[in-house]
């Protein structure tokens, strides 16, 4: 019996003093297959009903014991590591105020003023238009017809009916309706690039029912596919930059425009992973794109007959995630810091075609 004692002092002092690694090592000693306490239960078998009577419940009160204990200690340890953890990464609320925040810009913000440094190199113009649209500038004035599914309410944010007589309002799903205003209201040759928030009723790991989105358009005189495809290579080679970007356009179908065409952007294969440039490894689409729609012309007050143009457009969030390599777009919303300190980019960085626009 004084044996049993002992040992259960000398388990339960170990235990009291074991980190994580060495309470295992304890725990194997005393409960696994060769543990001592173990080799105790198993001597119950060769003992007198008496003995076993009598020394039996001591041995079971041992191993009960020093489960026990190990349990305790096990989650005692777990809490004060989680503690530790939580307190190192708090932020200090209290730090002097002259000390100025390490702040750094959303990568979306920064591909947005590439967007625009390199177009305007070009000669475009950044226009902006309203996010609550109304639905002939979002859908009727694109060509795009009443029983089109992207007029469907799974895919449009609306809101409530309005009077008689009043145009249906909606959170925009693309930046086109910027197109519609601007040749509206601005007369031929345009050149403009239209970036922004878009709404569509979508939720799921590789689309955001808020996302980024960037339009250009081109209006002018004796605009062709030949016009278009330049621009886009110079845009994406400045843009990636790399001057072995390869382009390939695949017809397409876009109310808006016509002929439409998707475009698609060749990629090689670096340590497994896919990085733009060449056309070894195969080829991603990028964006859409197409010589601007006769009807969609007409519809803003222009004669299709004298004025024809091209538009293009594709994801802000999908260009900094192929640029940056980023790998899931549900971050770019999460606000955590850590992922804003480790993408962001410093705010005096600003993007220059001299000085690299991912500087």
């Amino acid at each position: 019996m004084s044996d049993l004692d002992q040992l259960k002092s000398d388990l339960l002092a170990a235990i009291g003093g074991a980190d994580l690694a060495a309470l295992e090592d304890i725990r194997v000693s005393a409960l696994g297959k060769s543990g001592t306490v173990t080799g105790l239960l198993k001597t119950l078998g060769g003992m007198s009903p008496e003995e076993r009577q009598t020394i039996g419940p001591r041995i079971h009160a041992l191993r009960e014991a020093v489960t026990e204990a190990l349990a305790i200690r096990k989650a005692g340890l777990e809490r004060a590591a989680l503690d530790a953890r939580l307190a190192g990464e708090t932020l200090d609320m209290t730090l002097p105020v002259d000390v100025p925040a390490a702040g750094t810009v959303h990568p979306v913000s920064q591909v947005m003023d590439e967007l625009a440094e390199i177009f305007a190199d070009l000669g475009f113009a950044v226009a902006t238009g309203p996010e609550i649209e109304d639905d002939w500038h979002n859908f009727t004035a694109l060509n795009i017809p009443e029983s089109h599914p992207a007029r469907a309410m799974h895919d449009t944010f609306y809101f409530p009916d309005q009077p008689d007589g009043e145009r249906k309002m909606l959170l925009r799903t693309h930046t086109s309706p910027v197109q519609i205003r601007t040749m509206v209201n601005q007369k031929p040759p345009i050149r403009i690039i239209a970036p922004g928030r878009t709404y569509r009723s979508d939720s799921d790991a590789t689309h955001t029912p808020m996302f980024h989105q960037v339009e250009g358009l081109v209006i002018d005189k004796g605009i062709t596919l030949g016009h278009l495809k330049w621009t886009l290579e110079t845009f994406l080679k400045a843009f990636f930059e790399r001057d072995d970007i390869v382009l390939r356009l695949r017809p397409s179908y876009f109310p808006f425009t016509e002929p439409s065409a998707e475009v698609d952007v060749g990629y090689t294969l670096e340590k497994g992973k896919r990085v733009i440039g060449g056309s070894g490894g195969g080829w991603m689409e990028v964006l859409g794109s197409g010589m601007v729609h006769p009807k969609v012309i007409a519809a803003c007050g222009l004669d299709p007959d004298e004025w024809q143009g091209f538009a293009f457009g594709c994801g802000i969030d999908r260009l900094a995630m192929l640029k940056y390599g980023m790998d899931d777009l549900r971050a770019f919303f999460d606000g955590d810091i850590r992922w804003l300190k480790h993408y962001g980019f410093a705010a005096l960085d600003v993007p220059t075609l001299s000085g690299g626009v991912g500087a």
